[in-house]
């Protein structure tokens, strides 16, 4: 019965109605056990006749097995998969056991979208989840991801999740409604509904202060107590009966029961199949027949429903199985184990459940069980299963090596800290070299990303001497990976000489391996400052990767990190957009996220503020969606720079969300790149007080950020009166330009001389300078430059002269959306006598950052459903984008879209 919920169901009726409408969405149902969350759930199951409703529930004892829920959920629409893309469709069949084979775990995650999308377009769709709490990590993961991309879908997502229990349901950023407890007339008709007649008011207040208005804890107290003592007619007992809680009243039930039914109330509660064939076999297996069954269901514990067997109430299964001795539950487990026939999984997990010492027949079962979650993306469960298996191991390298896989996987599927203690359990008996060396870089990986970088850096140190003895290759790709990491500012007590420690590869050996042999010697020529040495090691190292892109999730990444040190901008840019198509078309999310974010900073230099500012939005979901909060920071950061490089409204919003974060999360090895551009932008927002912005700039700390912020620089320490600053930061520049060569960094230098050059001179600095920005992609430092040499000239009154440059600077600036800078040339421009007209600038700026990321990939020549597909949206989606496209931009087809000249 459903009283008092009003204001609930008034939420979940949106909820509905806006699915059917066309704006999807999800709504989460908290309360503590008891408060009438499955209820509310079927009230709204009921109002939703025009919908297909799709079902499933957490359930306890399922929760190690990977995409049990979401299999269930699922199974209605298993025959609408072959109308899936291939990749999604492979991925999401392996993931429910449809098919045998690997699958990319957001693949999967994007085909649950696809398919719930899809199985939308004839009739809305209602997925119920219930008990979320309990739902196996996998599962989750999925239906979160589906839930946070549901915009134009008709699809409404209706999660319940109990507070207050081991395991919890985290869904910060979703809409969210709590139950909580009932009193009044509301107390009164749930109290009447199961006595059948009238209650006191006292006696309603009283029982309401007892159970703190808990719907269930009435119910049951409604039926325990007499009909005259409900009435006020006599007295309450001193001791109600589930003052112990809610679960204390079905134990007691339970407890009354014949030996007999206990065993089989026991073996269903262990159960997760809810099949009685299963519950019943299994139960036999203890001696507990038909007659057992009989008596439980009389006693209201369990219904059944031809093959279905229901427990009354989740709390039924955690009073029971939590009460009865662990004798009892692994000789459950034992006839469980047996009753499941083929299922390997859950006979694997309930064998687990049933040792009470090592076992290496349930050992190679769990060993099993991991690898085939871990093939289909379910990497808690495969951590689950190793940790286990471990567990049942005597001591030695094999246990080491499964809390090594544990710990690795647990990674995989984003969970630090927990693998961050696997990890360390595994130090002692990870012996193999290779796998210590593994285990080590593991550990390295968790440091880097979520604690210190340093402390990264020196265990990714160790890796490499541990692998040096036994590995060369791989001790070569750590020794490049640890100099990699130096030439990003990480420091380490440990004396390590990485060019002596792995001896250079011979010359018939793979490119890949000389490449990160020459990445490796860049990258340490780099740390020291030398500049000239850095430059040639990395030549060294394209050539042998530019004929034949690598696909390497270390090395090729590195190559992106050596054009991003040397200021190589046209190949940082084919680099990462390498990265971004690869990745998307594997539809490996995490390495999306890094090629969008990495991405971004060159495209911001290069003045390509539309695609940052698209790949920075489109990033910050898929950073949450990986479970690193903390790495949200930098797509934020990227969008706070980009905004403040145009003016724009929200900067200050950006700049309060990065700090949010960086209080909250540790960020890892990106937080020197978001502190520096937080810096950027405050000193872009306080331009107009030299003192102020140069406070800001001053603070800048990378090399790469000080060059891209370097004009900023230069010129407010010009503005500020800080000639000595100005040198210093010349000199810097000066070394770096004559060791690169870099096009961009000459400029500059030429630049900062001019602003220190008396009147005759600046000019030929300028000149200079523009003829170094030719061969240079930063258009935003050319317009600085042209900006800068017109101001001088009409300073000098040689206005005709100085218009010549204005107006360049003028239409560079429109062309970036560089609003503040385009007032200021313009303004210099009218100085100089002409007037400034503001031309028609391509409504491409207008776009939203996912409608550029939707018109870039239409103009490519891709269908709806392959740019679903590379986003992680779905295809009504990107058709809702694309039709914003077009109005916007006066178009009405893909053709005139591609036509378009528009840089996207």
């Amino acid at each position: 019965m459903l009283v008092g919920r009003d204001p609930e169901r008034a939420a979940v009726a949106i909820l509905l109605d806006g699915a059917r409408a066309g704006t999807g969405g999800a709504l989460v149902v908290r309360g503590v056990a008891g408060a009438g969350k499955s209820t509310l759930l079927a009230d709204a199951v009921a109002n939703a006749s025009d919908m297909t409703v799709l079902r499933t529930s957490g359930v306890e004892s399922e929760s190690p097995l990977a995409f049990a829920a979401l299999q269930r959920l699922l199974w209605p629409l298993r025959s609408r998969l072959t109308a899936l893309p291939a990749p999604q469709r492979a991925a999401l069949a392996a993931a429910l056991g449809e098919a045998a084979g690997e699958g990319e775990r957001f693949l999967a995650f994007l085909g649950t979208l696809s398919l719930l999308a899809d199985a939308a377009e004839r009739t809305p769709v209602l997925a119920v989840v219930d008990d979320a709490h309990w739902l196996d990590d996998a599962s989750a993961a999925a239906l979160l991801f589906a839930a946070r991309r549901l915009q134009v879908e008709r699809v409404a997502v209706l999660f319940a999740a109990r507070d207050g229990d081991t395991r919890s349901f985290d869904a910060p950023d979703l809409p969210t409604v709590v139950l909580g407890g009932v009193a009044g007339a509301d107390a009164d008709a749930v109290l009447r509904a199961r006595a059948g007649g009238a209650i006191d008011p006292e006696v309603r207040d009283r029982l309401v202060a007892a159970t703190g208005g808990n719907p269930l804890a009435l119910v049951e107290l409604a039926g325990v107590l007499t009909a005259a003592s409900l009435a006020g007619r006599a007295p309450l007992p001193a001791q109600l009966p589930s003052t112990g809680g809610v679960e204390r009243g079905f134990l007691d039930r339970y407890r009354r029961l014949g030996e007999s039914a206990q065993r089989f109330l026991l073996v269903a509660a262990a159960d997760d199949t809810g099949r009685l064939a299963v519950v019943r076999d299994a139960a036999e297996r203890l001696g507990a027949g038909d007659d057992a069954l009989d008596e439980v269901e009389r006693a209201g514990l369990l219904t059944v429903d031809g093959d279905a067997l229901t427990l009354y109430h989740p709390l039924v299964r955690s009073a029971v199985y939590r009460a009865a001795t662990s004798a009892r539950r692994r000789a459950a487990h034992r006839a469980l184990a047996a009753a499941v026939g083929t299922d390997a999984d859950r006979r694997a997990w309930h064998l687990a459940a049933a040792a009470d010492r090592p076992d290496e027949a349930v050992v190679a079962a769990l060993d099993a069980v991991a690898e085939r979650a871990a093939a289909r993306g379910g990497h808690e469960a495969a951590a689950d299963a190793w940790a286990r298996a471990a567990e049942l191991t005597p001591g030695g390298e094999a246990r080491g090596r499964r809390l090594y896989l544990a710990a690795s996987s647990a990674w995989s599927g984003a969970h630090p800290s927990r693998a961050a203690a696997l990890a360390t359990a595994a130090e002692a008996e990870a012996l193999d070299p290779r796998v210590r060396a593994r285990l080590l870089l593991l550990q390295g990986q968790l440091e880097w990303n979520t604690r210190s970088l340093d402390d990264g850096h020196d265990l990714v140190l160790r890796a490499a001497e541990v692998a040096a003895g036994v590995d060369r290759a791989m001790a070569q790709e750590l020794a490049m990976l640890a100099a990699s990491l130096s030439a990003c500012g990480a420091r380490s007590a440990r004396a390590v000489d990485l060019v002596t420690l792995v001896p250079a590869p011979e010359p018939d050996a793979a490119p890949r391996v000389r490449a990160a042999r020459a990445l490796m010697r860049g990258f340490l020529a780099a740390d020291r400052g030398d500049w000239a040495a850095a430059a040639e090691s990395f030549r060294c190292a394209f050539a042998l990767t530019d004929d034949d892109p690598v696909d390497d999730h270390v090395l090729q990444p590195n190559l992106g990190v050596a054009t991003w040190l040397v200021d190589d901008d046209e190949r940082d840019l084919r680099l990462h957009e390498q990265q971004l198509t690869g990745a998307r078309r594997a539809g490996a999310l995490s390495m999306v996220e890094h090629a969008l974010t990495r991405g971004a900073p060159v495209q911001i230099a290069t003045g390509a503020w539309g695609k940052a500012a698209a790949a920075a939005a489109e990033a910050l979901p898929l950073t949450a969606a990986t479970g690193h909060v903390g790495l949200t920071a930098l797509p934020i950061a990227e969008l706070a720079l980009v905004a403040a490089m145009r003016g724009d409204d929200g900067v200050d919003r950006h700049l309060a969300e990065v700090t949010a974060v960086r209080e909250a999360h540790p960020v890892g090895i990106s937080d020197f790149l978001v502190v520096d551009m937080a810096h950027w932008a405050r000193g872009l927002r306080a331009a107009g007080r030299p003192a102020t912005a140069l406070h800001h700039l001053a603070q800048i700390a990378s090399p790469r950020l000080r060059r891209m912020a370097a004009i900023d620089r230069l010129e407010t320490a010009a503005r500020a009166d800080r000639a000595d600053l100005l040198r210093a930061w010349l000199a810097e520049l000066e070394d770096f330009a004559a060791g690169t060569g870099a096009p961009a960094a000459v400029a500059v230098v030429e630049h900062g001389h001019a602003l220190l050059a008396g009147d005759g001179e600046a000019e030929a600095h300028f000149r200079r300078a523009l003829a170094a920005h030719a061969a240079s992609l930063r258009l935003p430092d050319r317009a600085r430059t042209e900006l800068a040499y017109g101001e001088h000239l009409r300073r000098a009154r040689r206005r005709v002269d100085a218009r010549e440059h204005l107006r360049t600077a003028l239409v560079l600036f429109e062309d970036l959306g560089a609003t503040p800078w385009a007032e200021r040339a313009a303004q210099e421009l009218r100085a100089s006598g002409e007037t400034a007209r503001r031309r028609d600038v391509s409504t491409a700026t207008d776009l939203t950052a996912q409608e550029r990321q939707v018109a870039a990939l239409v103009r490519q020549g891709l269908s709806n459903r392959d740019v679903a597909a590379q986003l992680f949206v779905s295809p009504r989606t990107v058709d809702f984008h694309l039709r914003n496209v077009f109005s916007k931009l006066g178009v009405s087809s893909r053709t005139e879209l591609t036509a378009l000249p528009l840089d996207l």
